[in-house]
């Protein structure tokens, strides 16, 4: 245990929930990365660094890796990136859990997902706003509250003078000018601080995430390419949360600094694994309960992930009809009770995992 609180400070416990959870969402970091890059000219990309922690947790604590291993066996439909979608009078059709990074290691499909990929008729991502930049910012400036403060509101005078400080400080040592982001919305921020800095040059260089390289090939090779939201509804759910919960997740992203390098490494290293059901209890070891925002937090998850769950289902029916589909969305939406296998399954679907 003790590692892994060397490697995820006791202060940071809602951050490290959002920065995981900030990998569902597709079109917010997307968002953020290119207002980051419409600023900033990258000379060259950073080296990535960072730990993996779960290896250093089982080599230093094998009893709480034990616990998480339990917990992650426990968690429903938390094994495996692919799974087949089968329904009477349907061609089959697969859905595969993404990460929405660039790292060759992600955006190289495990053999059974490509050759799913390469067979199918249609391709499916969370939205297809991400396609077309222009049409995106054309859309986006009609709500720009949604990605701005449009009164006279800025994010410092949120916050406390020492807090404000040290988001001036950790933003400087990413290169970034306070003045540039004064007026962003914290989630903006949020998702932008929660890359690390080669992950975030990459995007901003023009280097495509896993869904938007699989919505480019598809598109290159004449497939039609869908989508089950819209960029407005993802960032209009993440507006609806509470500002204070929003802040306070901004605060302590802030202050993890280059930790945010171990936590997207481990995140990089379960997902090559398939252990989508592990991200949640590994994170929890190092986060301790009494001080942590279980109210903020529920609502947060139930909002950007059980509820998005059920509208990705709604929109992917009439599309699965026509069968032979790959729907590609964040795996974190994969596993868990209220997730998108067990959600498939509700809605009269045969769901069987590929490749394990």
């Amino acid at each position: 245990m003790k590692c892994v609180i060397a490697i995820a400070d006791r202060a940071a416990s809602v951050s490290l929930k959002l920065l995981v959870a900030l990998n569902v969402l597709f079109f917010l970091s997307f968002l953020a990365v290119l207002l980051f890059a419409a600023g900033k000219a990258h000379a060259e990309v950073p080296t990535c660094t960072g730990a993996d922690m779960l290896s250093a947790l089982q080599k230093n604590d094998p009893a709480t890796y034990r616990k998480i291993e339990a917990e992650a066996a426990a968690t429903p439909n938390g094994k495996g990136l692919l799974w087949k979608l089968e329904k009477p009078g349907e061609k089959p059709s697969f859905l595969f859990g993404t990460m929405h990074m660039t790292d060759p290691r992600v955006t190289t499909l495990p053999p059974e997902a490509q050759k799913a990929y390469d067979a199918a008729g249609t391709i499916v991502i969370e939205t297809t706003d991400v396609l077309d930049k222009q049409k995106m910012m054309v859309a986006m400036l009609k709500e720009p509250d949604l990605m701005m403060f449009t009164d006279s509101t800025t994010l410092a005078s949120l916050l406390s003078p020492d807090d404000a400080a040290a988001m001036n400080t950790a933003l400087d040592a990413r290169g970034i000018p306070p003045a540039t982001v004064a007026k962003m919305k914290p989630w903006m921020l949020s998702a932008m601080m929660a890359l690390p800095a080669c992950e975030l040059a990459r995007q901003s260089g023009g280097a495509p995430v896993l869904d938007v390289r699989l919505a480019e090939g598809a598109k290159a090779s004449g497939k039609p390419v869908e989508g089950l939201e819209t960029a407005e509804g993802q960032l209009r759910a993440m507006a609806s949360l509470p500002l204070a919960f929003h802040m306070k997740g901004l605060v302590d992203t802030l202050k993890l600094g280059d930790k945010v390098n171990d936590i997207n490494e481990t995140m990089i290293v379960l997902y090559q694994r398939g252990d989508t059901g592990m991200f949640w209890p590994l994170f929890r070891a190092a986060m301790p309960d009494q001080q942590d925002d279980p109210a903020g937090y529920a609502a947060f998850e139930e909002t950007m992930i059980t509820s998005r769950n059920k509208v990705m289902v709604e929109h992917a029916e009439p599309i699965l009809a026509k069968g032979n589909v790959f729907m590609a969305v964040g795996a974190l939406h994969l596993p868990g009770p209220e997730g998108l296998v067990e959600d498939f399954r509700k809605a009269g679907y045969t769901v069987t995992p590929v490749g394990l």
